[in-house]
């Protein structure tokens, strides 16, 4: 039926109207406008407004270093006896392999490989955490007291690719802490990350950002003046290691830390009472039990915060502090301020990240791309307006009127999916603004048989919706499942064109059947025509 029931009618108004709503900050400043209306337009991707693009690339080695450095703790542990004795030398990596020495044969100079490397197998899982898949590591006997414990291929590829989904993670949650800088995080291969942050001026920053390791720990400090010394001078308390803090001053730190970074719950950056930048965070509850145990044991002593090998802070303990809050005041500009705490919050990296590619694409490209852009939108908008018209008169009047709709939506729709557009998604409006008048012209054509069976202009109008519809419907759908191909299996400008091409089609086929219809039925009711001229 051609009639619009007044329920449908409204509804119809509604969506063209809240997509006038959506596309307004596009074409006007909205930072004055109500609350409950949106300020923020469609977000321009890296080629549009500029940005940094880095290629970066974490190490298998090092990924397999690391690994095997956090199991040599559950080692120690392993093989300490019951009365705290340890029967070997700190385990040690070398390369790809953790050395494992034993230290005290029995009365006939055994040194008992045996039983220890069946203390050690139960460390060992199944890659993955699958039961019945191979395991984690290699361990074996490399000599009367010694056991080598190695990362085979199967579970080496396992780490590698769980390190890979780990550092993208943190590094979004270092670049973007809010979330809503619409940064671009796209793996390569088995160990390349590719990000783009459009909007970003300076690129060492990022790279400052996302060198640091993040290995955040809370050590005790011995702050005799003796023992530091004795340390400056290289003679290094067992059990220890001297670092310094910004100002050059140096603290004798306890090698096995309290808390570490897994402790904490959230960072965010804050003002102290003087108005100065500072970091504030909290620990979760495992984290705020142990510091309140440790600062409850440790009462006088000095309580080290320590990031990369810097110390942040190292105040002294007055009580113990419960609640697990804890803050870091210093030096830092604010920008510092907010950059460490994403640093903390985000976590530690599984591996130290290299830097393949850098580039930085000017604002002043993107600007002309946007123009060049509008540019072709604008007469590709005007040849097909003009063809419409002069083949189907009035109604292609109508159908331009339509295809005006569908750009307006377009673009509501990309605000409100909060879509980033890119010069391929430019390309995707351009190309949709040929096709949305697809569905007029089927339906125009049928109009234009049933005219000439000598049908009335109602009964052909509503022939020519009614038969046309299937036709228009599988033509789009088919479209829309390339789209999503393209965006399921692409990534960057791919994905950029396949989020444009698509909701264009669905704009299309909703401004084309429906809002076209609605324009013509009320012509024909306002005019009452007895023949299109088509």
């Amino acid at each position: 039926m051609l009639q619009f029931p007044p329920w449908k009618l409204g509804l119809i108004v509604l969506v063209l109207l809240w997509g006038v709503i959506l596309a307004l900050p596009n074409v006007v400043n909205m930072s004055g406008a109500p609350g409950w209306m949106p300020k923020k337009g469609v977000n321009l991707g890296l080629d549009l407004q500029g940005g940094v693009y880095l290629m970066m690339e974490i190490q298998a080695d090092e990924v397999v270093a690391n690994r095997l450095d956090v199991l040599s703790r559950d080692v120690s542990s392993a093989l300490t006896t019951p009365a705290s004795d340890r029967i070997f030398n700190l385990p040690e990596v070398k390369g790809r392999e953790l050395v494992v020495r034993l230290t005290r044969p029995d009365a006939d100079g055994n040194f008992r490989t045996e039983d220890a490397l069946k203390r050690l197998q139960k460390l060992n899982g199944p890659v993955g955490g699958v039961i019945g898949g191979a395991q984690m590591y290699e361990m074996r006997i490399s000599g009367k007291d010694t056991i080598t414990i190695t990362v085979p291929q199967a579970a080496e590829e396992a780490l590698l690719k769980e390190a890979l989904g780990k550092t993208m993670t943190i590094v979004r949650r270092r670049v973007d802490p809010e979330g809503v800088s619409e940064i671009s995080i796209t793996p390569q291969g088995n160990s390349r990350i590719i990000l783009e942050a459009p909007g970003e001026p300076d690129p060492q920053r990022l790279k400052d950002l996302l060198n640091r390791d993040g290995r955040m720990t809370f050590n005790i400090v011995d702050s005799s003046a003796a023992a530091i010394q004795a340390a400056q001078a290289g003679a290094v308390k067992p059990g220890y290691r001297l670092l310094y803090d910004d100002q050059d001053i140096p603290y004798l730190i306890n090698n096995i830390p309290e808390i570490v970074g897994s402790d904490v719950a959230n960072a965010a950056q804050s003002f102290d009472e003087q108005n100065r930048p500072q970091i504030t965070f909290r620990l979760n509850g495992n984290g705020a039990r142990k510091f309140y145990e440790t600062t409850a044991k440790n009462t006088g002593k000095q309580f080290a915060i320590v990031l990369d090998d810097k110390v942040m802070s190292a105040p002294r303990i007055d009580e113990p502090i419960p609640g697990g809050n804890v803050r870091i005041t210093g030096t830092f500009s604010q920008q510092e301020a907010i950059d460490l705490a994403a640093i903390i919050e985000a976590g530690e990296m599984p591996a130290k990240l290299q830097f393949l590619d850098q580039r930085t694409v000017s604002p002043t490209l993107g600007q002309d791309s946007i123009n060049a852009g509008y540019t072709a939108a604008l007469i590709g908008l005007a040849a097909v307006a003009v063809f419409m018209v002069l083949v189907y008169g009035v109604l292609g009047f109508f159908a331009v009127l339509s295809l005006a709709c569908n750009i307006i939506l377009i673009f509501a729709g990309l605000s409100g999916v909060g879509a980033t557009l890119t010069l391929p998604g430019i390309a995707g409006i351009i190309l949709t603004i040929g096709m949305a008048v697809d569905a007029n012209v089927l339906v125009f054509e049928r109009i234009r048989e049933e005219q000439g069976e000598g049908r009335s202009p109602w009964t052909a109008t509503q022939a020519g919706y009614e038969r046309a519809l299937s036709t228009i419907m599988d033509a789009n759908i088919t479209t829309l499942i390339a789209a999503t191909i393209l965006y399921l299996l692409g990534s960057g400008p791919v994905k950029g064109f396949a989020v444009t091409l698509s909701i264009g089609i669905v704009t299309s086929v909703f401004t084309a059947y429906v809002v076209t219809r609605m324009i013509t039925v009320g012509y024909m009711k306002l005019i009452k025509p007895k023949r299109f001229g088509i």
